[in-house]
């Protein structure tokens, strides 16, 4: 379904829950993969997930359309996870190391990575980077966004993001030449 007519059933009162079911199932799994991506523990993910289309249903009669509509659910995800990393540091007053400490054991102990040595080790590189480094990383390598969507998305010039993603690169080697 084109996202116009998607929108168009999302406006009319008499289509709006029949509009919604269709976002949910449209847009719900690349949602869940992008915060899943960030927040690594299946759970986390899960309940941030239902926070993000709560927050989507309660503000579909704010969504202006001088974005995509995808683009707009995207930022809302990913102030989400932010967020949710923020708390998570500021409840247990942990410093940014010690949260990547616990993300990376939840990524030993949990079936999130599928894959061999080589893909572990990466994703435990990642978790060293900070948060929107790593969301940069994230959105540019494993969902092969334009830097153009990125920014619309984060809210941020191109040029930092490039600058982002090229130290996040940058760190992610040298993380990846210690182990």
């Amino acid at each position: 379904m084109e996202e116009k007519d998607l929108i168009e059933k999302i406006r009319n009162p008499d289509t709006k829950n029949y509009g919604f079911n269709l976002l949910v199932r449209e847009y719900q799994e690349r949602i869940y993969w992008h915060v899943r991506k960030m927040v690594i523990d299946h759970d986390d993910a899960d309940d941030l997930v239902q926070e993000v289309f709560i927050k989507v249903w309660k503000n579909l009669d704010k969504f202006r359309e001088d974005s995509r509509l995808y683009t707009w659910i995207y930022r809302i995800a990913t102030n989400e996870c932010l967020n949710f990393l923020n708390k998570k540091k500021d409840k247990f007053f942990l410093p940014i190391n010690d949260v990547a400490a616990e993300l990376s054991s939840k990524l030993d102990s949990g079936s999130y990575i599928s894959g061999d040595e080589i893909q572990m080790k990466l994703q435990k590189a990642l978790l060293k980077l900070p948060d929107k480094q790593r969301l940069v990383f994230n959105m540019k390598y494993f969902d092969e966004m334009k830097f153009t969507e990125i920014a619309e998305i984060t809210e941020t010039s191109v040029g930092a993001l490039k600058a982002s993603y090229h130290l996040a690169v940058k760190k992610i080697e040298q993380n990846l030449k210690i182990d």
